[in-house]
């Protein structure tokens, strides 16, 4: 595929196209070369203001809350709609902002447009209650939309993350103020574009790009917001949380992850190996759920981990638009620290079966498939997220130890486990703190299943018909008759 990237990209706010209010811009690079492609207006805090009072603007008009819930269900499978004639230009800057695979980029389109419609489809059906007081009373619940949702979106998957909240808003009545990540806004800027096509109401979406120091800071902070959705890593989600607390603001919060499988001795090895690899090396590790952690049976370990490292060898690693099976880290950065935490793991004494640092003769910021084993349970590399394409693995002998490995994080956004024994596996999901449980498939599940966090790893829940409840507070009308 062959298509031009737009060379420069204004906010949208209040339905237009907008120059940021210092008129500064943000250069968008490609992680596979280094180079930049794109300029971005850069959001501040005025832009933040600006933005705000049109999500506000458009609430108080109550355009979307007067709407029978059924079209405002309409309006996500017509935004849906519109990215059908969007999809090869997402995909394609997908490969380039974002170094996804194409593949990867066309599944982000297929995906988003799935949580569009399924949203889309739960609009009405979000029922409240009555509840019986006896004679002469009567009383009943309703649903009522927070007011603006300020939603600040991650880099990894921007398009299908930001798409899921602005759905989940819009069709229970909100509007959305939503900041774009700076390293890989611009499928987000199509999204926008596709909302613009279907009609939505101006100042329904807003959607702006600025760093986190500040638009992002003035996001979370700004008095005029009534709810946040953020996703990210702990340390920045401590800050929008504390912002938020000045206010008594609800979030919905999904930070990181240091996800553990448990493979038991009766696993089917092959299987477990494959699913295994696709957990911890699809789209380079940079999945807060990727399964970043393998807690194995003795008796079982060196042949799993032989199996995994001849997958993890066979991985060709490049440009996704040249058809590679894994891409770059987003940033030097991110590559930076995920070397450094290799040369910990190093240094801890863990041995090093494959990778550990860049991929030698490529331009942009590739990393290795890496696979450390003899690690133990308080190593840092077995406790802190590397957020890139490394496995550790761990033995174990009883099951009861593998829980305690598993649970002996500060994180518990997921876990999984490998058994051929039905009442094994669900004894080990019923112990192991997170909050989705993958088994004998890692990312078992859907759009249908809800997804959040226990433990340092947030709460609230995003996808699933859970997802609709952080977007909704409860009203309680009660009448003497």
């Amino acid at each position: 595929m062959t298509m031009a990237i737009r060379p420069y990209w204004r906010n949208f706010i209040d339905g237009n196209w907008v120059d940021g209010a210092d008129g500064t811009r943000i250069v968008v690079t490609d992680p596979a070369t280094a180079q930049p492609i794109a300029e971005v207006a850069r959001a501040v805090s005025a832009d933040v203001d600006r933005a705000v009072a049109a999500a506000r603007r458009c609430f108080e008009s109550r355009v979307l809350q007067d709407l029978r819930p059924s079209d405002r269900g309409e309006m996500m499978f017509a935004v849906a709609d519109q990215l059908d004639a969007l999809a090869d230009e997402i995909a394609t800057v997908e490969c380039f902002d974002n170094g996804k695979t194409l593949v990867a980029g066309r599944a982000e389109v297929a995906l988003t447009k799935r949580y569009l419609r399924y949203y889309g489809g739960m609009a009405d059906k979000l029922e409240g209650r009555q509840i019986p007081l006896g004679k002469g009373l009567l009383d009943y619940t309703v649903h009522a939309p927070f007011g603006v949702s300020g939603q600040i979106v991650p880099w990894n998957g921007p398009l299908p993350v930001g798409a899921r909240s602005v759905a989940c808003a819009l069709v229970t009545g909100n509007t959305v103020v939503l900041k774009s990540p700076e390293d890989s806004p611009l499928s987000l800027f199509l999204f926008a574009e596709a909302c613009q096509k279907a009609g939505l109401p101006d100042g329904a979406v807003n959607i702006i790009c600025g760093y986190g120091h500040d638009a992002g800071a003035a996001l979370a902070a700004h008095p005029d917001i009534d709810h946040i959705v953020f996703t990210g890593s702990v340390e920045t989600g401590k800050s929008v949380l504390r912002s938020a607390a000045e206010r008594v603001v609800p979030c919905v919060m999904e930070l990181g992850g240091k996800s553990g499988g448990i493979v038991y001795a009766d696993a089917d090895l092959d299987r477990t190996a494959a699913s295994a690899a696709r957990g911890i090396f699809h789209h380079s590790g940079q999945i807060c759920s990727a399964g970043s952690r393998l807690i194995v049976h003795r008796s079982i370990h060196d042949d799993l981990v032989e199996r995994i490292r001849v997958l993890a060898e066979a991985r060709t690693v490049g440009p996704g638009i040249d058809g590679c099976d894994m891409g770059p880290l987003i940033s030097e950065r991110q590559l930076e620290k995920v070397e450094a935490l290799c040369r910990v793991g190093v240094e801890e004494g863990a041995t090093l079966v494959i990778g550990g640092s860049r991929v030698q003769g490529l331009p942009g910021h590739f990393m290795a498939p890496t696979i450390f084993t003899g690690v133990r349970p308080e190593m840092r590399i077995a406790q802190e997220e590397f957020f890139g394409p490394v496995l550790v693995v761990i033995p174990f002998d009883t099951p009861e130890e593998a829980i305690s490995i598993a649970n002996g994080t500060d994180y518990g956004l997921a876990a999984g486990v490998y058994t051929r024994d039905l009442q094994l596996a669900h004894w080990t999901a019923d112990r192991l703190v997170a909050g989705q449980i993958y088994v004998n498939e890692w990312w078992a599940g859907g759009v249908e299943t809800p997804f959040g966090g226990m433990k340092r790893s947030g709460y609230g829940r995003e996808k699933g018909q859970e997802a609709l409840l952080g977007y909704v507070q409860t009203k309680n009308v009660g009448i003497r008759l």
